[in-house]
């Protein structure tokens, strides 16, 4: 009778360990189907303080993006990116390769450039205001972590170079700051491996959107041509199912606790 009692208090141990591992292991990943427009400025994240006039206005006053000398035959008005919810230490990364296409053109249609962005570097931006600037392909999907506040004030990190002598765009994994602009591209490596994001401390929103300008150089502007989008689900958190230990280490405790049943309903 010792030696049954044992067994089963060994099975219920195993079974609490278990429960434990699973409890302690991140939620399953929240996920967001995300379309990011030609006009969606990655400088622009969070600035809910702006009044962007239409695209025959001029903008040259205070906070602005540099737009053409005249009309575009697309007459696109800026927009501000989406965004998801985040937390610091959020691990974010696709669920798929990033699709579609944008044209930085004067004229609707091709060419367009996928969200990997055109080359491996040509483009390097510089800051607006509390956002930083980027450097790297030109037009590519990119995001930027925020806080709550209005990224208008204060300096701006440093900016990233995701140019081939920089990080350059085939790393795993990167843990940006917050108001720092980071390549996303279509979020795969060259070796098909998903690559992942880490959300900053005090981060509670992901932007996504596209960095442009007149010859992708210099201040952030020049969306006022450009047409298309990119779509992108993202996750949020996401882990594979238990590991094969823990499983088994489950299954032992069911597999325990079934013969404290059979034991005590005798």
């Amino acid at each position: 009778m010792f030696a049954r009692r044992k067994a089963c208090l060994s099975g219920l141990l195993m079974l609490s360990c278990a429960m434990v591992l699973v409890a302690f292991s991140p939620a399953l990943a929240a996920m967001y189907d995300v379309t990011i427009d030609g006009s969606d400025a990655i400088f622009l994240a969070g600035r809910t303080d702006l009044t962007i006039p239409p695209a025959s206005d001029p903008w040259n006053t205070g906070t602005y993006l540099i737009r053409h000398g005249g009309p575009t035959p697309e007459e696109i008005q800026e927009t501000i990116p989406p965004f998801i919810s985040v937390t610091a230490g959020d691990i974010i990364r696709v669920a798929n390769p990033a699709v579609g296409g944008v044209s930085f053109y004067n004229g609707v249609g091709a060419p367009f450039y996928g969200p990997g962005g055109n080359g491996v570097s040509g483009s390097s931006l510089t800051a607006l205001d509390g956002i930083s600037g980027y450097i790297g392909p030109q037009g590519p999907l990119t995001g930027v972590f925020l806080d709550n506040l209005i990224p208008s004030s204060g300096p701006p990190p440093a900016t990233l170079d995701f140019s081939p002598g920089g990080l350059g765009i085939d790393f795993t994994t990167l843990s940006p700051q917050l108001k720092q602009v980071f390549y996303i591209g279509d979020g795969v490596t060259s070796g098909a491996v998903f690559q992942e994001f880490v959300a900053p401390a005090g981060a509670t929103r992901l932007y996504l959107g596209i960095p442009d300008g007149f010859g992708f150089v210099g201040e952030p502007g020049a969306y006022d041509d450009n047409d298309g989008s990119y779509r992108v689900t993202i996750g949020v958190n996401q882990i594979p199912v238990p590991e094969p230990t823990t499983m088994l280490l489950l299954g032992f405790g069911l597999i325990g606790l079934a013969g404290c049943r059979r034991k005590f309903t005798k």
